[in-house]
């Protein structure tokens, strides 16, 4: 099957098992990098994944693209730009729409991956748009509340359920920003669990085969 024309540029890799309708993961990568990051696992997840890895739509010199800016200057030091965060939010939501229709998934198994700046977004669209999303793995990002639909806390989040992993050395995001996504989810009634690692911003291998095996556990 080739990769369809969408409103995100992405790449695939089709399920090893036939399935009329199978369930789909949607990889979404870090700031600066692209779509073939997280697409380095793909070969040694579940078989029954349609696995949809994404190019967030911001370029950046040189390389590498972004899913909204993040400035410095003198006067506030680092800042994100909350505004384009929030139009790659509903961008993404709208892709995943998009893309069960024209690879034909399921749209009632949803899980997204997400690291760093793909884990913001991932989480973001989550509880914006809680009816879209089963299952989030949320890797070295947190939680940003500014960046969540209006009234995101009167939707029902009951159906996600959400792995969190941070590394507690972890130079480009606090592990202390992390830490407060999990109090926040339990304010919301979101199954989740969270674990941290002796890692630095990245993915060591003991990180890998725990959110594949809560992955694997959660596939209908």
């Amino acid at each position: 099957m080739n990769t369809k024309d969408l409103s995100l540029y992405h790449i695939i890799r089709e399920p090893l098992q036939a399935n009329e309708k199978p369930p789909v993961l949607f990889m979404f990568h870090g700031y600066g990098s692209n779509e073939e990051d997280l697409y380095s696992f793909a070969p040694e997840l579940p078989g029954s994944l349609f696995v949809i890895s994404v190019r967030a739509p911001y370029p950046l010199q040189p390389f590498g693209h972004a899913w909204y800016a993040i400035h410095f200057d003198n006067t506030n030091g680092k800042w994100s730009d909350d505004e384009q965060a929030r139009s790659s939010r509903d961008a993404i939501a709208s892709f995943i729409d998009e893309a069960i229709a024209a690879y034909g998934l399921d749209a009632s198994n949803v899980s997204l991956l997400g690291f760093s700046q793909g884990t913001i977004l991932s989480l973001a669209v989550a509880l914006t748009y809680p009816s879209k999303v089963k299952n989030v793995i949320a890797l070295s990002g947190y939680l940003n509340k500014d960046i969540l639909g209006e009234n995101y806390k009167d939707s029902d989040h009951s159906a996600i359920d959400i792995y969190c992993s941070h590394g507690s050395v972890d130079q480009v995001i606090p592990v202390d920003w992390a830490r407060n996504t999990s109090p926040a989810l339990k304010e919301l009634g979101i199954k989740h669990i969270y674990e941290e690692y002796p890692a630095g911003h990245g993915v060591m291998p003991q990180n890998f085969y725990a959110f594949k095996k809560w992955l694997e556990e959660r596939l209908d």
